[in-house]
């Protein structure tokens, strides 16, 4: 609703994989339950698509392929590079984002996922070799409850990832996680021997760890730290804050008797929140020593998977859309 989205247009020239259940487990552990909604409640895209798509659907002016040396300010005007100029600047690159390493010069404090992921097509291997369901992502959390692996079939692509709050545990989980998928016989021995992995970052915390706005400037998205807490999903976050950021932007130039950039940072926290339970329940509401019995026995019961893993934290079947 918020992007005006054609699914039809969307999906006849682009992946796009219906989502009409989900199976969740621990890590290690046999257990895991499935759960069907008998409908699509989401859909699986490519991020390299689907980024196109927004961007060539927009009509801006692209120079893409060029890294950001400097951004200064003169006069009226923020300079990027010497050679481009604007009265107001967006910063969208994600964690690194060069506006906000300048809005944010100092470690934010807030909590920091790591994560490394690979995609690659099917056809490249035996596609009756990979047993996971395109309808049916499998998602596990890890014994510590600090992060989770996934397995997502997007129609003729397999996705393959790890996310943790722990950075120096990254590869060994992401490791052990694969090796996992191959002994049940959900993906063949060698899937991604020559798959390219890509390792990420992205804050999971409420924007008061990131300041968000500055003179004549606004982050968006993962730049802004606006990753939902409890499962590390962005795209949504980052549609939304993009959409009110434009409408901050076109209300600051019909009425310059004000600077109305400043109220950016109550909308966002109008919409985001405080953020709730933080990533790696339930590590946070627990005592350590308590946190893999009691992560095990709730991941056991289906209720809990379904009103809480899934339509709470990350399908957010409760939130109406921003344009709702």
């Amino acid at each position: 609703m918020d992007l005006a989205f054609d699914l039809d247009d969307y999906g006849a020239r682009r992946t796009l994989q219906p989502i009409t259940g989900f199976r969740v487990g621990v890590m290690g552990r046999p257990d895991a339950v499935s759960i069907r909604y008998g409908r699509p409640v989401s859909y699986g895209i490519r991020r390299c698509e689907f980024d196109d798509y927004l961007l060539r659907r927009s009509g801006a002016r692209l120079d893409l392929g060029t890294p950001v040396r400097s951004i200064v300010r003169q006069r009226d005007r923020w300079v990027i590079d010497g050679r481009v100029a604007a009265p107001i600047l967006v910063g969208a690159g994600g964690h690194w984002c060069p506006v906000a390493r300048l809005l944010n010069p100092r470690a934010d404090g807030g909590a920091v996922v790591v994560a490394q992921e690979t995609e690659f097509p099917v056809a490249k291997h035996d596609a009756s070799a990979f047993t996971t369901e395109g309808d049916t992502p499998e998602l596990y959390f890890s014994r510590d409850f600090d992060g989770y692996g996934w397995i997502f079939r997007k129609q003729d692509h397999v996705n393959i990832g790890v996310g943790s709050l722990n950075p120096r545990a990254r590869a060994a989980a992401t490791a052990a996680f694969v090796s996992e998928l191959q002994e049940r016989g959900v993906i063949p021995r060698r899937p991604t021997a020559d798959a390219r992995w890509r390792g990420h970052a992205y804050l999971v915390s409420p924007p008061r760890f990131r300041r968000v706005s500055g003179e004549r400037m606004l982050l968006v998205g993962d730049s802004a730290g606006l990753a939902y807490p409890q499962s590390g999903e962005g795209i949504r976050p980052a549609i939304e804050s993009g959409l009110i950021a434009a409408e901050v932007i076109l209300e600051s130039a019909a009425d310059d008797s004000h600077d109305r950039l400043a109220e950016y940072d109550a909308r966002l926290a109008s919409r985001f929140g405080n953020g709730g339970a933080g990533f790696g329940w339930p590590s946070r509401l627990v005592p350590d020593a308590a946190v893999a019995r009691v992560g095990a026995q709730l991941l056991k019961l289906p209720w809990f998977v379904r009103r809480v893993v899934l339509n709470r934290w990350f399908l957010r079947a409760g939130e109406a859309a921003l344009a709702a």
